[in-house]
């Protein structure tokens, strides 16, 4: 794992690559029956520790707070005294249509950190915008968050480029800088190269988070138009589709071989931390977790990342 990196312009330094724990709530979601056990999370969670990735994001949403008690978990077996670990925890609070006031908004960080077991957590994102609830609204609302102590930096996701520089504004009004904002994207979706997200991140200085960076699986190459993926991803990914990515794929594992036989999802991973993203691939196992943290370490050249870049195109 390479050395810690800076999440935007806060104190706080995080591994390149994070771990993210969606699927650790909502584990029968996408497929057909249960795909892991508790005793499996936690494993992913140590062998994510060893192989150097401190970076950890969840959300309220997440099996209903399922995923937040899990990392709670997580975090005291491995440190019972409570000192030790060394890990970020990120969680979001999730603006729903019910929730109007800023106030609610403390009350749902209050409500996670329970299930967390910590007294703060080390950033706090709003997981989508809402559009009956302007920006400034949320955006105090996170700052009052700060300086209650509850969270050490405050994040967005979702937010586009207009509406995350409203929300940079609003906080550095507060004396907050704004750390992060968290979208999808990988080989297959590079919609925020285009739209200004990426490059407003740049230009203010908050870190990129990509979730979904391995596309729901379809970037692993364990999948092919005769071997859809099961449960309800076959409909996000039909034949035609795996069929398409296949050239990709094929290069994908062309360069993978010429970095000691890395595997097409670490290439993935290792093609977005080139692009100055942290992406945050699930781990549901030990292994998973141990191959997600060998996508760093190494650097794929300027060709690799050309021939990757047009090839997605196609």
């Amino acid at each position: 794992m390479e050395d810690p990196i800076p999440l935007g312009k806060t104190n706080i330094r995080i591994s390149p690559i994070g771990l993210g724990t969606w699927q650790w709530g909502d584990r029968a979601m996408w497929s057909y029956g249960i795909t892991h056990t508790d005793r499996d999370i936690h494993e992913a969670f140590r062998k994510s520790i060893e192989g150097g990735i401190d970076f950890f994001d969840t959300a309220e949403l997440y099996g209903k707070g399922r995923s937040e008690v899990l990392l709670g978990e997580c975090l005291r077996e491995m440190a019972p005294a409570g000192s030790g670990v060394p890990v970020v925890v990120a969680t979001k609070f999730a603006p729903l249509p019910f929730r109007l006031r800023k106030g609610a908004l403390v009350r749902a960080l209050r409500s996670s950190l329970a299930r967390l077991g910590l007294a703060r957590v080390d950033l706090y994102q709003i997981h989508f915008p809402f559009s009956l609830v302007p920006v400034p609204v949320w955006a105090n609302a996170v700052a009052d968050a700060v300086e209650a102590g509850l969270t050490r930096s405050v994040g967005v996701s979702n937010y586009s480029a207009a509406q995350m520089r409203q929300a940079h504004e609003v906080l550095s009004r507060r004396g907050i800088p704004l750390a992060s904002n968290q979208v999808e994207y990988h080989l297959l979706n590079r919609k925020v190269e285009r739209n200004g997200v990426l490059q407003s991140c740049r230009e203010l200085g908050v870190a990129s988070i990509a979730y979904s960076p391995l596309a729901k699986g379809l970037l692993t190459g364990k999948y092919t138009p005769e071997n859809r993926p099961p449960g309800l991803r076959k409909y996000t990914a039909r034949s035609g589709r795996l069929r398409s990515i296949q050239p990709l794929l094929g290069l994908m594992r062309e360069v993978g071989q010429a970095h000691q036989g890395k595997s097409p999802a670490q290439v993935a991973l290792n093609w977005i931390v080139c692009k100055g993203a942290v992406p945050i691939p699930g781990a549901k196992n030990a292994h998973q977790a141990q191959e997600n943290a060998a996508a760093t370490g190494w650097r794929l050249d300027a060709a690799e990342i050309a021939a990757l870049d047009e090839m997605s195109r196609r």
